[in-house]
């Protein structure tokens, strides 16, 4: 094992990034369990090598700090070690879906102007270099002595967390190892993290959730276990009490489909003492039977990519609130404003917006963007909401018609766009199909030059979207219903909808 003495780390008060806690953790713990990976275990002495031998390569490769570098793993021990390894070096990280088409991939990367795009295959990118994460990048990154050194400073940047679609403009927060040692704080003080710990890693890396919760937990100094999707209910079951699993994030999804299992005696998982979801609202029936059914310690968390965490509904919570997502979480000021930026009395309905040391300041590239959702040191999410006299946050309504499907978030201007190439189709317009299983699916209503069936405009979406972006339906009609100025009424496409059940 490579000799960790030569990384010199300051002592908590002084540390400025994310990655000196790993270090940290590497001397006071080192043979201590980091990353379950499978058959492959790290332990905090093996995470710490393997992230400075990683940044090592990096840096061999002309990677320096500053530099933008894509980041489109599966969800494994690798995608882990290279986050902490590019952050190791400097560099910014661009969290790309490896889910995502070539040609999805491309264009994000030459958006925010990626140096390199790191990918588990390959795959044609033209306009950036791409490196492989195969048997002869281990061999590369093993033979390395390690020979990197570390850039530090709470205002470094450390990621562009992307908020929209990937088509259009894209919208990416530049977020600082200042920014997400403050969302560290949050999970430890709010939600209650600690460094004794199991947390299992169930959904996408690439996504702000799982990846903070993942990096969080190894800053602290606790185990991660990662069990990557696709898997079934009883498989997830089965993955958090067989590793003594005592931390989680679920998406309300995978929730609904927990409660379907058979549990003869409740709590399904006894043993789990934080369960935490995030991504879409849970109807108050939904919370009181997953706190009785599958875990007490049930926390629902409202979140950004843009700032972290906003609110927490906590299990101590009374019953009443539960319409609610909670009050505001450590660090974090919510205000409810009008139309010009003034605060509204409790219980009425206006703006959301929030500020703290968790929040970035703006957007990667997009200054039209970051002078609309960033003002006067505030945050504005997009969301309608109204706080209670008890500091109760409720969401009403989505000020712009983002669909979440299973906790992810899906803008529908990517799939218009995505259909509006298809040479049949003269006009297109997507809304979000309310679904007891998924939140949301996706539903796009089209107005077609000639005879096409469904069949071929989904065929048409595949190739070129990533699959959870696939409209569960198309439905071919005559005209789109329009407003006298010719603007699309989604609403009532909305409701035509509801009415097919």
């Amino acid at each position: 094992m490579m000799n960790l003495d030569n990384i010199a780390v300051p002592d908590s008060r002084g540390w400025q990034s994310v990655v000196d806690g790993i270090f940290h953790n590497a001397r006071r713990r080192p043979s201590h369990p980091a990353i379950i990976d499978g058959n492959r275990a790290l332990s905090y002495a093996g995470l710490a090598a393997e992230v400075v031998k990683t940044a090592a390569h990096l840096l061999s490769l002309g990677v320096r700090p500053g530099d933008i570098v894509g980041v489109g793993l599966r969800d494994d021990a690798d995608h882990v070690v290279t986050l902490f390894a590019v952050a190791f070096t400097g560099a910014v990280i661009l969290p790309m879906d490896v889910r995502w088409t070539a040609e999805e991939k491309q264009r994000i990367a030459l958006y925010f102007g990626a140096r390199l795009v790191l990918l588990p295959q390959a795959e044609a990118l033209s306009g950036c270099d791409v490196a492989i994460i195969d048997t002869h990048w281990r061999h590369a990154v093993a033979g390395n002595d390690g020979d990197a050194s570390v850039v530090r400073g709470r205002d470094q940047p450390l990621l562009i967390s992307l908020s929209s679609g990937t088509t259009g403009t894209p919208k990416g927060p530049l977020v600082t190892h200042g920014h997400t040692l403050s969302r560290l704080y949050i999970y430890a003080v709010s939600l209650t993290f600690n460094d004794g710990d199991r947390f299992l890693a169930a959904t996408p890396l690439y996504f702000g959730g799982a990846r903070y919760m993942t990096m969080a937990y190894l800053f602290m100094g606790a185990t991660v276990v990662i069990f990557p999707p696709p898997y079934d209910s009883d498989a997830l079951a089965r993955a958090v009490n067989d590793n003594a699993i005592t931390a989680l994030f679920l998406v309300p999804t995978l929730l609904r489909r927990l409660l379907e299992l058979p549990n003869a005696a409740p709590p399904l998982f006894p043993g789990v003492r934080l369960m935490i979801s995030s991504g879409a609202s849970l109807y108050p029936a939904e919370r009181r039977k997953i706190m009785s059914e599958l875990c007490p310690r049930f926390y629902n968390f409202y979140s950004s990519s843009e700032g972290g965490g906003i609110s927490l509904l906590r299990p101590e919570h009374p019953d009443e609130a539960s319409m609610s997502v909670g009050t505001a979480v450590f660090g974090a000021e919510v205000q409810i404003v009008d139309a010009q930026h003034r605060q509204v009395p409790p219980g009425e309905i206006g703006m959301i917006r929030y500020r703290g040391g968790a929040v970035a300041d703006g957007y990667y590239r997009n200054p039209e963007e970051s002078k609309t959702a960033f003002r006067d040191g505030w945050y504005y999410p997009g969301d309608l909401g109204k706080l209670d006299a008890k500091g109760f946050l409720y969401i009403t309504g989505r000020a712009k018609d983002m669909i979440i499907r299973g906790g992810v978030n899906i803008y529908p201007a990517e799939i218009e766009q995505t259909l509006a190439v298809h040479p049949a189709v003269a006009e297109v317009a997507v809304v979000g199909w309310p679904s007891h299983g998924r939140g949301e699916e996706v539903a796009a209503f089209v107005v077609c030059r000639r005879k096409v069936g469904e069949a071929e405009l989904i065929l048409h979406c595949r190739g070129a979207l990533a699959p959870y972006k696939i409209p569960k339906r198309i439905f071919v009609v005559d005209e789109l219903p329009k407003s006298g100025l010719g603007k699309v009424l989604k609403a009532d496409l909305v409701e035509r909808l509801r009415h097919m059940g």
